[in-house]
């Protein structure tokens, strides 16, 4: 599944982090997250074992979830990444030659920006969703600045410090929608406490979506 097929489809616009997530994990995560409504996943590759996470949860719900990789920092991650059959690749940097090797793999890249000069150099490498990290420590009215001089075809997500409690802050701002990590995973989190989370995420992007 695309990004753009969940969202169509009401999916909402949160990609759930799990940084940290062990492969035994994997599985029983990701079908808390998906039975919430959840249908982006992520896991960071500095995770143990992260490939076999995510092909495993590619496996049983790429169907119906978008999932990826995130903190892919150079080619050869890229490369290991397309290899799980997943479909997202988030990094925390703008790198262009890891974003344009993404875009030649099939990969949904997002990369991660600060500057306007890095948002265009993740465009100009073929991005069309761009990741404001850490969005805490910028703010939304940043995020509204900066969306004024950006594509009218390139999202914007905001990621770091994101979750329930500002939902309604970084869509009012204009992003898309939301990158969460701590807010939705932490390691040792079993799968209920990562359902209630999730539930919880959800009930706030409904909220804020009727309010909009």
């Amino acid at each position: 599944m695309t990004i753009d097929e969940l969202l169509a489809g009401g999916a909402p616009p949160v990609v759930a982090i799990l940084r940290g997530i062990r492969p035994d994990e994997a599985l029983p995560v990701a079908e808390a997250l998906v039975e919430a409504g959840i249908r982006i996943i992520e896991v960071p590759l500095n995770s143990p074992d992260p490939f076999t996470s995510i092909t495993a949860i590619q496996q049983a719900f790429g169907d119906t979830a978008a999932i990826g990789g995130g903190t892919v920092l150079n080619v050869a991650a890229v490369e290991a990444l397309a290899a799980t059959g997943g479909t997202v690749m988030v990094t925390p940097n703008t790198d262009s030659a890891v974003i344009a090797r993404a875009v030649e793999l099939g990969l949904e890249p997002m990369p991660g920006f600060v500057t306007p000069s890095e948002a265009f150099r993740a465009i100009d490498a073929g991005a069309r969703r761009i990741k404001l990290f850490p969005a805490v420590a910028l703010g939304p009215d940043y995020l509204k600045a900066i969306r004024e001089v950006l594509p009218r075809d390139v999202s914007v997500w905001g990621v770091g410090g994101t979750g329930a409690d500002n939902f309604a802050d970084w869509l009012a701002a204009g992003a898309e929608g939301i990158g969460v990590g701590g807010g939705v995973y932490r390691p040792g989190d079993d799968a209920a406490a990562v359902g209630a989370k999730a539930h919880a995420l959800v009930a706030a992007w409904q909220v804020t979506r009727r309010a909009l």
